[in-house]
């Protein structure tokens, strides 16, 4: 089995944790890729950040999808997560999906530890799209700068736990889950030092890509994941117009 994690971000250092986590997560035999977006910027937190990341992802897994057997966006907020299950022929989830999906099987209350302040009315209502805005005990941020986006674990380690232990303590919180790409493989380092079940986005979304790849669910063709109708484009990236002409 081969699954592709997309980064849509620009960061390298970010790809590097990414594929570190999948590779330590995936099951034996699975062949990991990461890409890293060709454009956008350093971190996602914002909504127009994530309309750019959208479009990297999607030309990236338009670009290589062929060659695997899934797809992950390897990004909290999974950006251009439902318009690539309209149009790829493989199996796509993201780092959100997959971290909520596996945090449901673990406690009812959930709490999500972040990089970024800014970026909490967006992952609320990522997190509401997804129908667990009831499951919600909290979302808990730093607050302070960030001098190297791949150095955030190592930089706000003891920051990054002590939120995770306000939001049990304060907010109820009975699964912690940490968001966001940049903080990938820190749930290993935290193992045993919380009191709740602490769940990591992109262990979650290898482990659910290969899950779904190997039940064979079928695609959709009707509704509203169907792939797209045929239209006139213009300007498009040729791995997108192809996609767009040949969806699935």
């Amino acid at each position: 089995m081969r699954v592709l994690l997309v980064n849509p971000n620009i960061s390298d250092s970010v790809s590097d944790l990414i594929r570190a986590e999948a590779q330590r997560s995936a099951s034996p035999g699975t062949e990991i890729e990461v890409l890293t977006a060709p454009f956008g910027v350093a971190y996602i937190e914002t909504r127009f950040e994530a309309l750019l990341g959208a479009h990297a992802a999607a030309q990236v897994a338009a670009e290589h999808h062929a060659r695997f057997d899934a797809v992950v966006v390897a990004a909290f907020g999974d950006p251009g997560l439902a318009g690539l299950r309209e149009v790829l022929p493989v199996p796509v989830t993201g780092m959100t999906e997959a971290a909520l999906a596996s945090a449901h099987l673990l406690g009812h209350r959930i709490s999500i530890i972040a990089i970024s302040q800014r970026i909490q009315a967006w992952y609320r209502e990522v997190v509401e799209s997804y129908g667990f805005g009831s499951r919600l005990a909290s979302i808990r941020a730093l607050d302070r700068p960030i001098s190297a986006i791949g150095g955030v674990q190592q930089e706000h380690a003891q920051a990054l736990k002590a939120l995770a232990e306000r939001a049990v303590v304060e907010d109820g919180a009975e699964v912690i889950v940490l968001a966001g790409a940049p903080l990938a493989g820190l749930a290993r380092s935290l193992h045993g030092q919380l009191p709740v079940p602490v769940v990591d986005g992109v262990s979650s979304a290898v482990r659910h890509a290969e899950t779904l790849a190997a039940l064979k669910p079928g695609r959709a063709r009707s509704g509203s994941f169907a792939p797209p109708p045929a239209k006139p484009h213009r300007g498009l990236h040729p791995a997108i117009a192809r996609l767009l002409d040949h969806p699935r």
